[in-house]
């Protein structure tokens, strides 16, 4: 479930272009209004923490995450691992059309949470289908719960050996 939010724009001095306000919505007016890039990225390590973090298409999410927060002085600072909601839907979601997304967010019904590619709603559709990922988990393999960790391995596991690779991780959390 999500307990919280943190959201903003940041400004760096970089005009946005043409192509990214129609894609977003975001403005140069409502750029140039906004905190300093760096003074965004220290906030938003700081909401972070040591929590785990999920995305769709974490990889890009990921070295956006470690290269800001290199530019700032914090690069060393992040010690939680990324579990990639659009690789975990490829392995349980193989018919899928694709893999965007709003693509799945439409095909399961879950809630669309506003304009697309703007992080907050794109936050809140990834919530909303990792956690219809972790049911599903829980419902084909009869586990209680889904550990972000279970998610990390689960997205780097070819969909024909996820059952194996539950019931390894079974065994390795009850002590096996």
């Amino acid at each position: 479930c999500v307990v919280d939010r943190y959201q903003s724009l940041m400004y760096e001095g970089v005009r946005v272009t043409p192509f990214i306000q129609d894609l977003t919505g975001i403005t140069n007016a409502m750029i140039r209004q906004a905190p300093p890039a760096a003074r965004v990225m220290a906030e938003a390590a700081a909401f972070v923490g040591a929590c785990p973090l999920v995305a769709h298409n974490a990889s890009f999410d990921q070295k956006f995450w470690d290269a800001e927060l290199d530019r700032i002085g914090l690069g060393r600072a992040r010690g939680q691992a990324f579990a990639c909601s659009m690789l975990v839907a490829r392995r349980l979601l193989p018919d899928a059309p694709n893999h965007k997304l709003g693509t799945l967010v439409k095909l399961l019904g879950l809630p669309a949470a506003g304009r697309a590619h703007r992080a907050q709603a794109d936050a809140d559709m990834a919530a909303s289908l990792t956690l219809y990922l972790e049911q599903e988990i829980q419902r084909r393999f009869g586990l209680g719960s889904v550990p972000h960790a279970l998610l990390a391995v689960l997205q780097r596991t070819p969909r024909t050996k996820l059952q194996a690779c539950v019931e390894r991780f079974r065994a390795r959390q009850e002590g096996g």
